[in-house]
């Protein structure tokens, strides 16, 4: 699969970030102006993505000249959720790659992150829908820490941080408190209980991290509103991500930073600053915390302009970089 070629007009770059949720695709001209102000693509994940490389390879490609309308391609960078291990990103750039003629290259999403800030060695931490740290090593390559889904992990994501209120709320109420505790009322508002026994199974019908997700912003509600068992769940969240972050630390990880982002860590101050302090506490200082609050497909356009200029410089310091 080629783009279709109907202009002379310099080449683009496309910068691409698969979310678990939403997909943002941006396409602008290198040096011609700031990445923020290229053409956009945004839509659902759910409307492409199979999970299957060879298919998501062809329909992202033709969202991509779409986007792009048959002008030119130098280069296509793109962060994608899911892809947690280098056979993952490996097999959907080699997809790509045997349906396009254009230099391209998949990282996880949460790499996006440190990319966007000029920072492409620092740890990548995304406490969104999910949650998951990442970052490269010479000597080991790309090393995660979390991402195991909302079942049994994803600490400190939206999913997370509602399985572990209802967690609270249930031993709460084991115990004889009261059931007007504010996090007892606000999940039973947000999740439509017609008794609070409904509670597990209000939680297993909705079944996928998003749907579960969604709920979180009653727990940073009901911690607005003085709720113990919601301030301890939001405190120990942000301790597990701090754990992530240690973790990728204590096997080698290269890095004195570290950019954390998403919807979550983003939109709610409380666990942005449980994050800084169980972090602080842990590492000594040692770790730098910046908090991202753009759009991640800022940092797949500049991994792409990273791979469109060395594409010609032999061996790619990009690829280099993400070994």
């Amino acid at each position: 699969m080629k783009p279709p070629s109907a202009t002379n007009a310099a080449p683009l770059v496309v910068g691409i970030d698969i979310g678990g949720t939403k997909t943002h695709l941006r396409a602008f001209r290198d040096g011609e102006g700031r990445i923020d102000a290229g053409k956009n693509l945004v839509l659902p994940s759910s409307e492409w993505r199979s999970r299957d490389w060879q298919e998501d390879a062809d329909r992202l490609l033709e969202l991509v000249f779409r986007l792009t309308a048959g002008h030119p391609l130098a280069a296509i960078g793109i962060g994608a959720h899911g892809c947690d291990d280098v056979p993952e990103c490996d097999s959907f750039t080699a997809a790509i790659a045997a349906r396009c003629d254009v230099p391209a290259v998949v990282v996880n999403d949460a790499e996006l992150m440190p990319w966007a800030l000029d920072l492409p060695g620092a740890i990548g931490l995304v406490a969104g829908t999910g949650s998951i740290a990442v970052c490269r090593s010479t000597d080991q390559g790309m090393m995660t820490a979390g991402g195991w889904g909302w079942l049994i992990g994803d600490d400190g994501s939206a999913a997370g941080l509602v399985r572990e209120s209802a967690r609270k709320a249930a031993h709460h109420l084991d115990a004889g408190g009261a059931p007007d505790e504010p996090l007892l009322r606000a999940l039973s508002a947000s999740l439509s209980l017609s008794a609070l026994p409904r509670l597990g199974s209000a939680l297993g019908t909705l079944g996928n991290a998003a749907a579960i997700g969604a709920h979180a912003p009653a727990v940073f509600a009901a911690a607005e509103k003085g709720s113990a068992l919601a301030l301890a769940t939001i405190r120990e969240g942000g301790e597990a991500l701090a754990r992530l972050v240690l973790h990728l630390v204590e096997r080698g990880a290269p890095t004195a930073h570290v950019v954390a982002g998403g919807s979550v860590i983003v939109a709610q101050p409380l666990l942005w600053r449980a994050f800084c302090e169980a972090l602080a506490g842990a590492a000594s200082g040692r770790i730098t915390p910046h908090l991202f609050t753009e759009k991640p497909v800022e940092g797949a356009c500049r991994l792409a302009v990273s791979l469109a200029r060395s594409r010609n410089a032999g061996p790619s310091r990009t690829a280099a970089k993400l070994q």
